[in-house]
């Protein structure tokens, strides 16, 4: 398979293609969009030694015919890697997100019917004061890792709380969300090996949620784990070996896109201080389209796989059962088929069609209404709290030791401000 290079030279499925600067990377992509709808790429590195063809999906219209055809492209065979999972790693991570339907659907209806009004409005509150709660922590400070001080704990907080676990138990979620999404950087596992610390870290946290699952069978309270293990839509429940891959995916894919669009953000207001001057005078009118703005031009997911299930013909191109194709959302998110200048960050982009939740479809985000409530809080939050506060310096992103990662994660970004004094002391 002939694998096109970037402008930089660099192959996507090169580390160090992922350790650049993000507009580097999209600048990249830019060049490779051009070179047609699906870049051939291969990956050298999986856990069973072998090398693993792909095609790179880069286009918005691609992208979203995929995404919109679960028949033929499916999630089931691999969805959060490129390459195939081995059968012990799909007990931990074998979640909804990679299943097709009908399982696929039966699982979402279920989980979907915990998630009720009431309960989604309690939420904003706690949202809301977990949120002021840490930046109590931060703001006489001065100067912080935005990452450490809000953007990590937030949002694993809000998760936390909505599922009952005790704050004594945060470290705990925190340090193994860190590893699942780590891919595979140093920072986070050491010199441990790679594929035996991942099954840790999800064996961890379906010890935790199976353990606080046990317990809400026998007394039920008002969390969401309880809604979960007795929920009940036309006689289906979730069995309790399904509890614990929805908790890894609720800790870790429901984290993310908050904790790294914070980070990012940030990190794109310093770079583009006319439009954070724009959304910080008119918070109200602007937080909704800046959020999305946000999503569109950090994309903090970077990826999806999908497989196609039968011999199939998208935009002309022939391709075989079994071809692995991975949809790349910050590329789609930048088409400048779609977007008008898509290189510009605009906090009033309307309309704003990107896919950083997910191309339409099944597999749309479930938390995507929470991950932007969240967004605008922080930012609304920091804005009248700390209104001068600013990155310093470039954001460090994780170092991938194989091939893209799923997660585009900031590790760390110091930011600098006035200190003021707590509200709720």
């Amino acid at each position: 398979m002939t694998t096109f290079v970037s402008g930089s030279g660099l192959a996507i499925s090169d580390p160090e293609f992922w350790r650049r600067p993000l507009n580097e990377r999209m600048g990249d992509f830019a060049v490779l969009r051009e070179q047609g709808a699906f870049v051939p790429c291969s990956i050298e590195y999986n856990f069973l030694g072998e090398s693993t063809p792909f095609y790179s999906v880069i286009r918005h219209a691609e992208l979203t015919e995929i995404s919109r055809k679960p028949q033929i492209f499916c999630s089931g065979q691999g969805s959060t890697a490129i390459q195939d999972l081995p059968q012990e790693a799909l007990e931990y991570f074998g979640s909804f997100i990679a299943m097709d339907d009908p399982k696929h659907a039966r699982q979402r209806v279920v989980v979907g019917s915990a998630f009720t009004p009431r309960r989604l409005a309690t939420l904003v509150d706690s949202v809301e004061q977990i949120c002021s709660e840490l930046i109590d922590d931060m703001c006489e400070k001065g100067e912080v890792d935005l990452v450490q001080a809000l953007s990590a704990p937030f949002p694993l907080l809000v998760i936390c709380d909505l599922m009952g676990i005790p704050r004594s138990e945060f470290k705990t979620v925190l340090d193994a969300s860190n590893i699942i999404l780590g891919a595979g950087d140093s920072e986070f596992f050491g010199d441990r090996d790679p594929f035996e610390t991942l099954l840790g870290a999800g064996a961890t946290l379906v010890g935790l949620m199976n353990e606080l699952a046990d317990d809400r069978r026998k007394n039920p309270t008002d969390d969401l784990t309880s809604a979960l293990v007795h929920a009940e839509v036309d006689g289906q429940r979730l069995a309790p070996e399904e509890l614990g891959p929805f908790f890894i995916l609720l800790a870790v894919a429901g984290n993310d896109t908050t904790r790294t669009a914070t980070s990012m953000g940030m990190s794109i207001l310093g770079d583009n201080p006319d439009q954070r001057r724009i959304w910080q005078e008119d918070p109200d009118g602007v937080t909704a389209t800046a959020v999305d703005e946000i999503v569109r031009y950090a994309s903090p997911v970077v990826f999806m796989r999908r497989t196609a299930t039968q011999p199939v013909e998208i935009s002309g191109e022939h391709f075989d059962e079994g071809t692995k194709f991975i949809l790349f959302y910050g590329a789609a998110n930048r088409d400048p088929r779609v977007f008008s200048e898509p290189e510009r960050f605009d906090v009033r982009r309307d309309p704003n069609p990107h896919v950083g939740f997910g191309g339409p479809g099944p597999h749309f985000c479930l938390g995507a209404h929470l991950a932007r409530r969240e967004l605008g809080i922080a930012f609304r939050q920091l804005f009248a709290r700390l209104p001068d506060i600013h990155p310093v310096g470039e954001p460090e992103y994780l170092v991938a030791a194989a091939g893209p990662p799923l997660v585009s994660g900031v590790k760390h970004l110091k930011v600098k401000f006035t200190p003021t004094a707590p509200v709720g002391r």
